[in-house]
């Protein structure tokens, strides 16, 4: 899409799925050479220099699950889970916007990664099937449960954000309780039986009244709040008229060519607020102008 790199990719670390696999090549990896993610709860420790601060396995209490995160020049990397998970909406957090302005991009990668398979874990420790407990298992990219001996693996949720183009305008919308003036693409999650495709047509019916048509995909951006894949696309209609679903928006407009170049230029003339560079709706916006 663009040579500005997406934030929450480009991780370093290898996932080494042979050796979560295999508990003996896993108990090989935790040894005084293994690393663990320096964590207060689900906020990591971080230098001055912007890079993620690592301890070693003795760090962590004596009954914690440790997830192993991969193998980073030949070391195993973990990350403990916390007693309680995260479900809070990003922006409740100031500290966590500051976290993705300051972190290196390979380091933001590794910590989103971390967060929403730490957060899963913390929040799965009963099994759906039948209430029982669940212990970790497949160094962490598994949980059991040992009352039923069900299986269940972190999850990753759908969701589509599309732009919206007609003659040359672009639709954006602003959700209930943004900021005034802040616009974004809009999105949806991706719902049950339903194509990427087909998820888009229907957000954009429902948040906008708009029906659209050649839905071509863009990019997709890792997005651990909890843990959602969001898949960037672009479609076009031939019908600009708006009937707005107020339960979900604030507003949706349209917006001309030299509307979107000053508002990513942060004009103090433009008519809208883009999204913030760690965003892909930023990256969508972006790309649409250079088309």
């Amino acid at each position: 899409m663009t040579a500005r790199p997406l934030a929450f990719t480009g991780c370093r670390i290898e996932r080494a799925d042979h050796v979560r696999a295999d508990p003996e090549a896993l108990a090989g990896h935790m040894t005084w050479r293994a690393r663990l993610l320096a964590l207060e709860g689900m906020t990591p420790a971080v230098d001055q220099d912007g890079r993620l601060t690592w301890g070693t396995l003795a760090d962590a209490a004596e009954d914690a699950e440790l997830v192993f995160l991969g193998l980073h020049e030949g070391r195993g990397c973990f990350a403990a889970v916390p007693a309680q998970g995260d479900a809070a909406p990003r922006m409740a957090n100031p500290q966590l916007w500051s976290l993705m302005a300051t972190l290196a991009p390979e380091e933001l990668a590794l910590y989103g990664g971390a967060r929403s398979l730490i957060d899963w874990h913390a929040r799965h420790r009963f099994c759906a099937t039948c209430g029982g407990q669940t212990k970790l298992a497949k160094g962490g990219w598994q949980r059991n449960c040992e009352s039923c001996g069900a299986q269940h693996f972190p999850r990753t949720d759908p969701v589509t954000i599309m732009l919206v183009e007609h003659e040359g305008r672009l639709m954006l919308g602003r959700g209930l309780g943004w900021p005034e003036g802040r616009f974004s693409a809009l999105a949806g999650f991706v719902e049950p039986g339903e194509s990427i495709e087909e998820a888009v047509a229907r957000e954009v019916f429902e948040e906008s009244g708009v029906r659209v048509r050649d839905v071509t995909y863009v990019a997709s951006q890792p997005w651990p709040f909890p843990s959602q894949l969001m898949i960037g696309c672009h479609s076009h209609t031939d019908d600009d008229k708006l009937t707005i679903d107020a339960t979900e928006m604030a507003e949706v407009r349209w917006f001309t060519h030299e509307d979107v170049a000053a508002a990513l230029a942060g004009s103090d003339e433009a008519s809208f607020t883009a999204p913030p560079p760690h965003a892909i709706a930023h990256h969508l916006i972006h790309w649409w102008l250079e088309q």
